[in-house]
């Protein structure tokens, strides 16, 4: 079965090394290169993310919009790239946004540069990074972000749920903002990332309601194969999962996805497996990717 990975990270940040040792990962590109051939991965989506400094994240000082960033750094489609000299070239990428540096004069610079590299732009979407930064999503600071993506037909992926970094503000990753966002931007489709967990009720409810609301079931997990292995044995957090999934009921709307490094790719998939019914497979692992970020359809061959 072909799978797309709709939410991983290729950026050289200090919390992603520290997430490998106990995944068990190999954190570099041939690392991920030889995971995604082995799990028959044919795309992923990547999340961009940038710290000027080992530690910074989230970095208040990281530019408007973030794919990657070292000196090594090269221009990919009108981002950049820092885990390997490339970017693999099965990736695209969802910039993150830092709301303490968004400025008019950077989205002109995007929209401009979104306009003449329409063609061969690997650029599907943002990431606005709720509850690491200190914004809430309606704030009027994204709109500008919003509107672009309107523009462009770009997705905004949002981070909900619980946080990697205890700085973080929980009241501004909560999935139910998102509710107010969907009316106000009726012509955005917007991806709520680890459906909200432990939220998970409310993400599937926001989901339920809006006709432009769509979840991944990325990083529900962090850990090694022995870790995923005994959360599968669980039955009370494993109907923690699938309670809203089940009461959602709309599988077109559920997107696969990893937030590699933080598990191996191949325990996960059959982890993911026990989430959604076989006959939802195909949509989940792979059609709802091509459809909500307009990918290739040359993967569909």
């Amino acid at each position: 079965m072909k799978i797309i990975d709709a939410h991983t990270h290729f950026s050289n940040i200090s919390a992603f090394h520290g997430a490998a040792l106990y995944s068990g990962v190999d954190f570099s590109y041939d690392g991920l290169i030889r995971e995604q051939e082995n799990c028959e991965i044919v795309a992923s989506v990547c999340m961009g993310l940038i710290e000027s400094k080992p530690g910074a994240f989230p970095d208040k000082a990281a530019p408007s919009f973030m794919c990657a960033h070292s000196p090594q750094s090269v221009n990919i489609g009108g981002c950049l790239t820092d885990l390997h000299g490339d970017c693999p070239s099965n990736m695209y990428v969802c910039l993150g946004v830092n709301p303490n540096t968004l400025t008019d004069e950077a989205v002109k610079r995007l929209d401009e540069s979104l306009e003449s590299n329409r063609a061969n732009n690997r650029i599907v979407g943002f990431k606005i990074y709720a509850g690491y930064y200190h914004f809430n999503i309606n704030d009027p600071v994204y709109t500008p972000v919003y509107k672009l993506a309107a523009k462009y037909g770009l997705t905004v992926a949002i981070h909900t749920g619980d946080t990697y970094a205890e700085e973080a503000l929980l009241e501004y990753s909560h999935p139910l903002a998102a509710d107010r966002l969907a009316v106000n931007f009726r012509d955005v489709n917007f991806m709520l990332c680890h459906m909200g967990d432990p939220w998970i009720m409310d993400a599937c409810e926001v989901a339920y309601k809006n006709r432009n609301i769509f979840l991944d079931i990325s990083g529900l997990q962090a850990g090694d194969s022995a870790h995923i292995a005994a959360t599968e044995s669980r039955a009370v957090v494993m109907h923690h999962y699938t309670q809203g999934l089940s009461y959602l009921n709309q599988y077109d709307k559920v997107l696969f996805g990893t937030d590699w490094p933080l598990v191996p790719l191949g325990p996960y998939i059959e982890f993911c497996k026990k989430l959604v019914p076989m006959e939802a497979y195909e949509d989940v692992f792979f059609n709802n990717a091509i459809k909500l970020f307009g990918l290739d359809k040359g993967l569909m061959v």
